[in-house]
């Protein structure tokens, strides 16, 4: 490889009784519609039509396939989801806890009546789980556990407390000098480890960059990232376009310098 360009919670049921105590959320089932279109629509909007996959009074008996088990795969008699905190047009997070630790729950819902969107969320799933399984850094954000339980799967992280970049980014004259050279090197800390291993990110920017407690940043969310080698095969654009390098719009072939572009928007 060549040298880098960067030198709130609801519990489900369980058996354990020494559980942390959270606000619950009411919520009833939903009837089913005859309008199959508007029912799978009110389905995909509904926060418990997504918890409650996950947070089933059944999960104590539901068993990974030998097929379907990795390394990688959650104890879901482990798992304790709890308020959601963000979302996007096929994914919600959730803090959560996940064997006592305090964790980031990314749930993504596969719809069943597109079948383009579908293979396009299961690759990307695939993918993220993949790159993220193998990465270790103080500036990356930490993998912990995956699982797939159709039509949900899930991703579970470190919890970064202090939210995103660009949530603090809100009063930007308000920071220290010393305080954005740090936040910088950080994040190109993380951009060097991840162009080392030979990942391109295609979709930094501030929404993707999480501080802990300590207001150190990590790189986060790889659903679009890929092997510099196999970055050409991948269809269509990917990423944010008013954060993208002009020859990831043309679709023109492209390296790990598209990385440093978004890196500088970022600045």
């Amino acid at each position: 490889m060549g040298t880098s360009c960067f030198h709130s919670f609801r519990l489900r049921k369980s058996r354990s009784k020494h559980l942390p105590q959270f606000p619950s959320s009411s919520s009833s089932k939903k009837q089913m519609n005859p309008d199959m279109v508007n029912m799978e629509k009110r389905r995909f909007d509904s926060l418990e039509s997504w918890s409650m996959i996950l947070d089933s009074e059944n999960v104590e008996t539901w068993e990974v396939s030998k097929e379907d088990q990795e390394e990688w795969t959650a104890d879901l008699s482990q798992l304790f989801i709890g308020n959601k905190f963000a979302s996007g047009a096929h994914s919600r997070i959730y803090r959560g806890i996940y064997k006592q630790r305090a964790v980031a729950v990314k749930m993504v819902r596969i719809p069943n009546q597109n079948e383009e969107t579908r293979s396009k969320l299961e690759q990307q799933f695939k993918s993220e789980v993949a790159l993220l399984s193998r990465l270790l850094h103080p500036n990356i954000v930490q993998f912990i556990a995956a699982c797939k339980k159709p039509p949900v799967y899930c991703i579970i992280t470190e919890y970064m407390s202090q939210g995103t970049l660009r949530i603090n980014k809100k009063e930007p004259y308000s920071l220290s000098t010393e305080t954005v050279l740090r936040l910088a090197l950080d994040i190109s800390q993380g951009m060097e480890y991840l162009h080392s291993k030979g990942v391109i990110h295609r979709d930094l920017k501030s929404n993707n960059l999480l501080l802990n407690n300590e207001m150190r940043v990590k790189v986060a969310d790889f659903g679009t990232s890929c092997l510099e080698t196999q970055c050409l095969e991948t269809k269509g654009n990917m990423g944010t376009y008013h954060r993208m390098a002009p020859e990831m719009i043309r679709e023109k072939p492209y390296t790990r310098k598209v990385d440093v572009y978004s890196f500088g928007i970022v600045l």
